[in-house]
């Protein structure tokens, strides 16, 4: 369990020393009942606060930022009608003056001494945080020890990054209400930060001397701006060969040869990895995280050979996932840059009965009409469904060995010829190689390799690092309304002859 920072101890820790301003003026008169009203008294002499909130402004490395933080101690956090009315006034306000909201929740739910009322009053603070939103402006969360009930199902949920602090208890049913009305103790562990993590419900946990640095990171990719941008030098085209499709096809197969992660590692700062990156349940095969290449911000997908195995190949959590990724680039205007690595989608029952070409087709809409720029990168294998949803984009770069096939080209010959042995005259014939979709409009870019990426993994992703450098820079440049346009009538003309 964390150390439990009260309110105050909390903004002390995570903002510049001094900066802190309060937004609070006095407490919205509910006119509590005689018992009530000695509840609350004692509630502000034990916690030193006059209500559930603290709300103000400051200064995190630097960079002014509105903060609210729940006070767990003035009746276990809860939110009534007066603390949801200085929540809303305080996100209206940071909406107003531009600036990015961290929102620390640690609160038992709604206060049951003010009944519906209270309950309803979730309702306008989340509409506040998604006006905040909708303005294009970040909206942090930290999940503290125990967030439940209705602050959880609300504005605590709502961020466009979440964390949370280390053994906190997360849920929306409190554990001894459950206790109480089901007559036995609510399963161990089910509600822990860790445990939300490894499902893919929190995007890290943190303690709070990590909280300023993490939150800093993510600001300066989710702040940065075309106009900040340095002007990024030409980054000429290295000739690649045309090599025959089914060498390609080989050596994008080497288990050694690099992927998203040494992209992220060796070519991207200010990493921030987000949800689908952990080591366990959460993984599905695909990594969504916040970046920059160069000077140039980014939500990245990619999908991520390391974890994409036979048993737990990639599935309908892992479109999910993009999914959150495109939302999250279209609420704060950022470049979505997608890297397509994939074997293929999974072939299972499970995956057809949740939706996989449901989901195939959902991100395939929502990439071709994104009004933020996208870039999408063929990095090793591109098979299937899995590549195709994640293809569509502004610009498209291709690594020299990479490929894009409606199937494995062992399958696709089995189809037509019965027999798998054609894969490689098959695959020629399909034009799956990057020089071939370089020629039918599909590739901007290629990047070369020499002779493959998994020999000279260093030099290769700093190349490939280059060219996004580069394509981004200019994407954020364009006119969004002719960029648009343009994406939408690179794929209408997509297998027309001039």
């Amino acid at each position: 369990m964390g150390r439990g920072y009260g309110a105050h101890e909390l903004l002390e820790a995570t903002l510049d020393s001094g900066s802190f301003r309060s937004w609070d003026g006095p407490p919205l008169d509910v006119a509590p009942d005689p018992g009530y009203a000695a509840e609350l008294a004692r509630a502000r002499e034990r916690s030193g606060c006059d209500e559930a909130v603290v709300t103000g402004e400051g200064l995190l490395r630097g960079r002014r930022v509105a903060v609210v933080a729940c006070e767990f101690g003035f009746l276990a956090g809860s939110i009534g009608v007066a603390a949801a009315e200085r929540l809303t006034t305080a996100v209206e306000r940071a909406t107003a003056e531009r600036l990015p909201l961290l929102a620390a929740p640690a609160s038992g739910g709604t206060r049951m001494q003010e009944g519906t009322v209270a309950f309803l009053t979730m309702v306008k603070i989340s509409a506040a945080v998604a006006a905040h939103k909708a303005a294009g402006l970040p909206f942090l969360v930290y999940l503290r020890h125990p967030t439940t009930g209705g602050v959880l199902a609300s504005w605590g949920s709502q961020g466009h990054v979440t964390v949370a602090e280390p053994g906190a208890l997360i849920g929306f049913l409190g554990p001894r209400v459950y206790e109480q009305l089901y007559d036995r103790p609510f399963p161990e562990g089910v509600q822990s930060a860790e445990n939300l993590h490894r499902r893919g419900l929190v995007d890290a946990v943190l303690g709070v001397e990590e909280l300023p640095a993490t939150a800093d990171r993510t600001l300066n990719v989710l702040l940065a701006r075309a106009g900040e941008l340095p002007e990024e030098p030409a980054v000429p085209e290295e000739p690649a060969a045309d090599v025959p499709a089914w060498e390609s096809i080989t050596r994008s197969r080497r288990p050694d040869r690099p992927g998203v992660r040494a992209l992220l590692r060796r070519a991207a700062g200010d990493v921030v990895p987000l949800k689908g990156t952990g080591e366990g349940e959460a993984d599905p095969g695909l990594l969504l995280a916040l970046a920059r290449f160069g000077g140039a911000p980014c939500v990245l997908l990619g999908q991520d050979r390391s974890r994409q195995t036979s048993d737990h190949p990639l599935g309908p959590a892992a479109l999910r996932e993009a999914r959150r990724g495109m939302r999250i680039a279209e609420e704060l205007d950022l470049p979505l840059v997608t890297v397509i690595d994939t074997p293929g989608a999974a072939l299972s029952r499970e995956a057809e009965e949740q939706g996989l070409a449901g989901q195939i087709s959902r991100c395939l809409a929502e990439l071709v009409t994104l009004r933020a720029p996208t870039l999408a990168v063929l990095m090793g294998q591109g098979t299937g469904g899995g590549a195709l949803a994640l293809v569509p984009a502004d610009r498209v770069v291709g690594a020299q060995h990479a490929w894009l096939s409606p199937l494995p080209p062992e399958g696709a010959s089995a189809i037509v010829h019965r027999t798998t042995d054609r894969a490689p005259e098959l695959a020629e014939r399909q034009g799956v190689s990057t020089a071939r979709l370089r020629a039918n409009g599909i590739v901007d870019r290629i990047v070369a390799e020499r002779p493959d990426a998994a020999d000279e993994p260093a030099e290769f992703c700093a190349r490939m690092g280059a060219a996004l450098r580069h394509e981004l820079a200019a994407l954020l440049r364009a006119d969004p309304d002719r960029r648009l346009a343009s994406r939408h009538a690179r794929y209408r003309r997509l297998g027309l002859r001039d």
